[in-house]
């Protein structure tokens, strides 16, 4: 099925499903000859396997809303796209006002408020619902990479911007100027938030990951193991692991909580790809925490199993580079983003 934004489309079935499935039969259902009454469904999808059209460009971002409502993409086209997170996923809204393409998106905790950063150094607030933007931060000297909004409520308005004016910069929704800027000796490709808001951890070209104690305006510690640009990082839904994703072609899982004695690094992910564009490719967490997936130059959406670090689908489909892979936070879906101005969402088989 295919979901335009200028105007509805009517049901189709896709003929190529490969999408979304593993090797084997990804959609058994218990008869093994074909002869069963289908698929087993297990979202509120219209169909198990859609794909969203309405870019222009390139998209580079993705992001569902922490209720599971809403599934906010990013462009090389200077826009933003609302689409519905079930049924036939109709375009909702359009958010416009970036002047060069959007990098990342993130949503606040109570899903009322979009963050984006855009190639255009600005990094702005919008109203989820009404697509008004309230707030445009400007101060950052370069393209803004990356950015992440506070999950706990309790911390407020927060978001983490990092540039490749090598600084990160920390925001408050209510206000233009920064909180804390964050200098660092080199351009800041990824940036997270941790559960509490208290430490920002920030990615980039000297291929490690470091926490900054924010309000201080100091590091807290450096971790060392990749061996290229670090594109992404996401903490887990518990809290207590950091995901990397970089150029090297591997995503890794590391461990974050205080006191940890020794090297932090806790797996290694094998599988994804990067290459000659140097995307910023990102990386999720499913959320129950026992799946990770990420973007990769192979046009393949790969998702690994925490616990073994053991490939669990390689969803083909796209045409383009996968630029983003994100888990619904409720869900068996997953939607991906490509450079190929695709955003496909499917169920993932049992």
């Amino acid at each position: 099925m295919e979901t335009d934004v200028q105007a509805p489309l009517p049901k189709r079935n896709r003929t190529d499903l490969a999408l979304y499935q593993p090797a084997g039969d990804p959609y058994d259902d218990g008869y093994g000859d074909g002869s069963g009454p289908g698929p087993i469904r297990t979202s509120s999808l219209s169909e198990p396997t859609m794909k969203l059209a309405g870019h222009g460009g390139s998209v580079y971002c993705l992001a569902y809303d922490p209720a599971g409502e809403v599934l906010c993409t990013g462009s090389f086209d200077t826009t933003c796209l609302i689409w519905e997170a079930g049924g036939s996923c109709r375009n909702l809204n359009v958010l416009r006002g970036h002047k060069n393409a959007v990098l990342d998106v993130g949503f606040s905790a109570d899903s009322g408020r979009i963050v984006t950063a855009s190639a255009d150094r600005t990094v702005a607030y919008w109203d989820a619902m009404t697509g008004e933007r309230i707030r445009r931060f400007q101060g950052h000297g370069g393209i803004v990479n990356a950015v992440a909004a506070a999950r706990d409520p309790a911390s407020g308005p927060l978001l983490v911007s990092g540039s490749d004016d090598r600084t990160a910069r920390i925001w408050d929704g209510r206000s233009r100027t920064p909180a804390a800027v964050l200098e660092d000796e080199f351009q800041v490709t990824a940036v997270e938030l941790s559960a509490d808001s208290t430490v920002a951890y920030t990615g980039g070209i000297d291929n490690c990951i470091t926490a900054w104690d924010w309000r201080a305006g100091r590091r807290s510690m450096k971790m060392a193991g990749h061996t290229d640009t670090v594109t992404c990082l996401a903490l887990d839904p518990a809290g207590t692991h950091l995901l990397s994703n970089s150029m090297d072609g591997t995503l890794r899982s590391w461990d974050v909580r205080p006191y940890v004695e020794g090297n932090r690094l806790d797996r290694t992910f094998v599988g994804g790809t990067h290459n000659a564009e140097k995307g910023l490719l990102n990386c999720a967490w499913s959320a129950d925490g026992t799946m990770v997936t990420g973007g990769s130059a192979d046009r393949v959406v790969h998702i690994w199993d925490v616990p073994t670090c053991e490939g669990l689908y390689a969803l083909g489909g796209h045409q383009g580079c996968v630029n983003a892979a994100t888990f619904h936070p409720s869900e068996n879906v997953i939607a991906s983003a490509s450079s190929d101005k695709a955003v496909y969402v499917g169920e993932l088989s049992h």
